[in-house]
C-alpha cells in the first residue's frame, strides 16, 4: 500500500499537552477528509511526523494538502533502515529518475542510533550511484541540482523520497474556536481561508459569488463546514442568525480600512475579524489563486 510522509510545522513548537492536542486534532482532520472522499486509509505516526496509507496515492495527497497544520507531503518508498539493503535499493530506486548528465544531490536525514552519520551516509550513496551508471556523467551538485534524492533514516524505517507537495501550513482546523464569515467575494473568501489557516472553525454565509467560492473551494478544506446560501435575503441578519445558532465568537467581515469604523458600529458588542483590511485588490487575488491551487 503506498505511503505518505507528512511533515506538520507550527505546531511542532507548542509544548508537550499542546502539541499532543493539536497533533489528535491534525489526525482527525485528516480521517474526515478521506471519510468524506468514501475512500480508506490507515494512520501511524511517530515523532514529527505522520505516515497515511493509502491506495490511491494520487488522491490521497490532493486530501492531505488540503489540511490545515499539513507543510509538506512527500510519496515515499520505505525500506528497513539495513545500510546495505539502503545501498541496494538507491540504485533501482533511482533509475528512472537520473538521466543522462543529470546533476543529482543526496539529502541525508537521520533520527535514533546508528553506525553513520548523515554525511556519511550521502557520500556513500552518492558514490553508489556515480559509479553504477558512469556511461550517463552523471554529477553532483549540492547548491542547484536537477533532481533531489531525500533519504530519511527514521530509527528502524528508512524513507526515500523525492518530491514534497505544498500543504496550507497554519495550525489544525477545531483548536481555536467558532467564528462565522460572510463571504460575498474573494476578499471574503481570502479573510475566512485566513481564518482557518489559524485554527478557527468556520461556518460560512454565501452571497453573490460566494456560492461558488465557498461551494467550489473554501468547502474543500473542511467538508464539514455548516455553510448557508443567503438567496437573497439581508446578509447581516444571516451572519447574525448563524452566530447565534453555531455559537461562534466572532464574526469575519470582509473590510476595508476605511469600512471598518461604521462596521464596529454597527456590530456593537460582536467580536470583528478582518484579515484581508490592509490588502490590495491584487493582493487579494494573488492570495486566492495560491489557495484555489491547494484546494486542487
Amino acid at each position: 500500500m503506498p505511503t505518505l510522509l507528512v511533515r506538520y510545522g507550527e505546531l511542532a513548537l507548542k509544548s508537550p499537552p499542546v502539541r499532543r492536542e493539536f497533533e489528535r486534532a491534525l489526525q482527525r482532520n485528516i480521517l474526515g477528509q478521506f471519510l468524506a472522499a468514501k475512500l480508506t486509509c490507515r494512520l501511524r505516526a511517530d515523532h514529527g511526523h505522520l505516515y497515511v496509507e493509502s491506495d490511491n496515492e494520487t488522491e490521497g495527497i490532493r486530501l492531505v494538502r488540503r489540511v490545515f497544520g499539513v507543510t509538506s507531503v512527500s510519496p515515499v518508498e520505505e525500506i528497513p533502515t539495513e545500510l546495505e539493503g539502503i545501498r541496494s535499493r538507491i540504485v533501482s530506486w533511482a533509475d528512472p529518475l537520473l538521466g543522462p548528465r543529470s546533476s543529482f544531490a543526496i539529502r541525508a536525514r537521520r533520527t535514533g542510533s546508528h553506525s553513520f552519520t548523515s554525511q556519511e551516509l550521502a557520500r556513500d550513496l552518492g558514490g553508489r550511484l556515480l559509479a553504477q551508471w558512469p556511461d550517463r556523467e552523471l554529477s553532483v551538485d549540492l547548491e542547484t541540482p536537477a533532481v533531489e534524492l531525500f533519504v530519511e533514516v527514521r530509527a528502524a524505517r528508512t524513507y526515500l523520497y523525492s518530491t514534497r507537495v505544498r500543504g496550507p501550513g497554519g495550525f489544525p482546523l477545531g483548536v481555536a474556536g467558532r467564528v462565522v464569515a460572510l463571504v460575498d467575494g474573494t476578499r471574503g473568501a481570502v479573510g475566512a481561508y485566513l481564518m482557518m489557516k489559524r485554527g478557527c472553525r468556520v461556518a460560512f454565509v454565501s452571497a453573490g459569488e460566494g456560492d461558488q467560492l465557498v461551494g467550489g473551494t473554501l468547502s474543500r478544506f473542511d467538508p464539514q463546514a455548516r455553510v448557508l446560501f443567503s438567496a437573497g435575503e439581508e446578509v447581516t441578519s444571516a451572519v447574525r442568525a448563524l452566530a447565534g445558532e453555531t455559537r461562534a465568537e466572532g464574526v469575519v467581515l470582509p473590510l476595508h480600512v476605511e469600512q471598518f469604523p461604521a462596521a464596529r458600529e454597527a456590530w456593537g458588542e460582536t467580536v470583528l475579524f478582518a484579515p484581508t483590511i490592509g490588502f490590495t485588490e491584487e493582493e487579494v487575488d494573488s492570495r486566492w489563486k495560491e489557495i484555489t491551487e491547494l484546494a486542487g
